[in-house]
């Protein structure tokens, strides 16, 4: 049973397991063989789950795409020195079996088991929406694919791809985001076809069956609605209409019931993140949270901290990850600080990439198999405190409130740009207070703490010193003045 609150952690695979190999002089070494001591470390930071980001096998034919793809291939070169470590997408699925180059397939079964002994999930990625062009389905089951005429390709040859079969040329259509060009190293599924979702459901009960989890990827593309708004004139063609359920209500009800405590996690934009959690998904990503603190104030972020709670403790914040520029560069080192002050001490799921953890600069393609990586110990150094702090019992199972805050005078309204809430659990309250702006701040923070004495001395755990208080004016708020530019504060107080 996961704790309220849990942490993720999501590992680019492939190139962490090659950066492995090399610190440990073992070319062999397979995603069971790798030392206790890696998993223990992570343990020891307090993750709850582990997401290895692109197991599964790779695609020939996407491999063959970046190799061809000059922007690509100039990127990798800008970043890793060269293009030869370029490989398939590991979101164009082939077959949902371990990479050969990870291990042998039954060793999935066995990390988890590993991973589970030491308190930990195992969370894999599950695609629903495509597949890659080149995957043995289409030769299986063509007609669980959206598909078009000659003309349609004629017409828009970036849409679809010619493939040769047994009764002459079918035309294919590539997945798409609807906002987006298309993604052409790729299939996409016809979800209007019951036998497609049959055959989806089975592969998602074969991926329970080796992992305590699944990382869904852009969940939203396979609603009824936004399929029929991306296809509906091809799908209304060939003769399928809109089924009755969505895909997700049933297939997520099917795992369950073989495994109650398998983990749902939805990565999903256009605000359809509550519609998804009420399908059945445990969590979904938050990206508005990440857009107010990257582009937005502190009045934003409240704003959105104000929703309902079941919401919140089911939404999965963050402010890094494969998709988005690293937040040390996106945010400034300064904002990123108060950024993940605050979304690792707020309710819900909280997520980080290891390139997050290590202060990566530049955003790796996910085409990129292997990769030097040097961290940035001050940033290292960073998150190793903050995730030992929230690790704290009172941060999973304690009460939340989201605090007011009040000027220090009549003329000083900087006060509104303090973030601030409390974590409340038996003799231990936690009070976390973030100035989310450039300039210095001054504010009393609404809330009530017990004094001894005419000075209270109130423990601050980022910066590991005391703030001493006359118990008087405590009587009153925790009053905070010249709170430096992005500055967070973690009070610990004990009673």
């Amino acid at each position: 049973m996961l704790r309220a609150n849990p942490h993720l952690i999501e590992i680019n695979t492939r190139v962490w397991l090659n950066g492995l190999r090399r610190k440990y002089a073992s070319p062999d070494m397979t995603i069971s063989t790798i030392p206790d001591e890696e998993w223990e470390a992570l343990r020891h930071l307090g993750f709850d789950m582990i997401w290895l980001m692109g197991v599964w096998t790779p695609s020939p034919g996407s491999a063959r795409i970046a190799r061809e793809t000059p922007a690509l291939r100039e990127e990798a070169v800008s970043i890793a020195g060269t293009d030869e470590n370029l490989d398939a997408s590991p979101y164009s699925i082939y077959e949902y079996k371990l990479n050969p180059a990870l291990g042998f397939e039954w060793e999935l079964k066995a990390l988890r088991e590993k991973l589970n002994a030491m308190g930990m999930k195992l969370l894999l990625d599950f695609v629903s929406n495509h597949v890659a062009r080149d995957n043995p389905c289409l030769k299986e089951c063509l007609h669980c694919f959206v598909k078009g005429t000659a003309d349609d390709y004629k017409a828009r040859p970036d849409w679809f791809f010619e493939l040769d079969t047994p009764d002459g040329k079918a035309y294919v259509a590539y997945a798409r985001d609807p906002n987006f060009p298309a993604w052409t190293d790729s299939a996409q599924l016809n979800y209007f076809h019951p036998e497609t979702r049959e055959k989806m459901t089975k592969q998602l009960l074969e991926v329970a069956g080796m992992c305590d989890g699944v990382r869904c990827d852009m969940v939203m593309l396979t609603l009824n609605d936004i399929h029929e708004g991306t296809w509906g004139p091809l799908l209304e063609r060939a003769g399928f209409r809109r089924p009755g359920k969505e895909f997700w209500e049933t297939a997520i009800k099917a795992v369950k019931e073989e495994h109650p405590e398998f983990v749902f996690l939805a990565e999903v934009y256009w605000g359809l993140e509550w519609r998804l959690q009420q399908l059945g998904f445990d969590y979904t990503y938050d990206k508005v949270v990440y857009d107010r603190l990257r582009s937005m104030g502190a009045d934003e972020v409240r704003g959105h901290l104000r929703a309902e709670k079941l919401y919140q403790k089911r939404s999965v914040r963050f402010i890094d990850n494969h998709d988005e520029d690293p937040s040390v560069e996106a945010f400034g080192w300064p904002r990123a600080q108060a950024a993940a002050a605050v979304i690792s001490s707020i309710k819900g799921l909280r997520f980080y990439s290891d390139s997050q953890l290590n202060g990566l600069r530049r955003r790796v393609p996910l085409q990129l198999k292997d990769l030097s990586l040097e961290p940035d110990l001050a940033v290292k150094k960073f998150y190793e405190k903050l995730l030992k702090i929230v690790d704290h019992p009172a941060f999973h199972g304690g009460e939340w409130t989201l605090l007011d805050v009040r000027p220090c005078s009549k003329e000083d309204r900087s006060f509104s740009n303090i973030l601030a809430w409390s974590w409340a659990q038996r003799r231990t309250l936690k009070i976390v207070a973030v100035n989310y702006s450039a300039s210095p701040v001054c504010g009393v923070v609404n809330v009530k703490i017990r004094t001894s004495g005419e000075t209270t001395a109130l423990f601050e755990q980022l910066s590991d010193r005391f703030f001493s208080f006359n118990s008087d004016s405590l009587k009153d708020g925790l009053r905070l003045e010249n709170v430096p530019p992005y500055a967070s504060y973690i009070f610990d107080i004990e009673f």
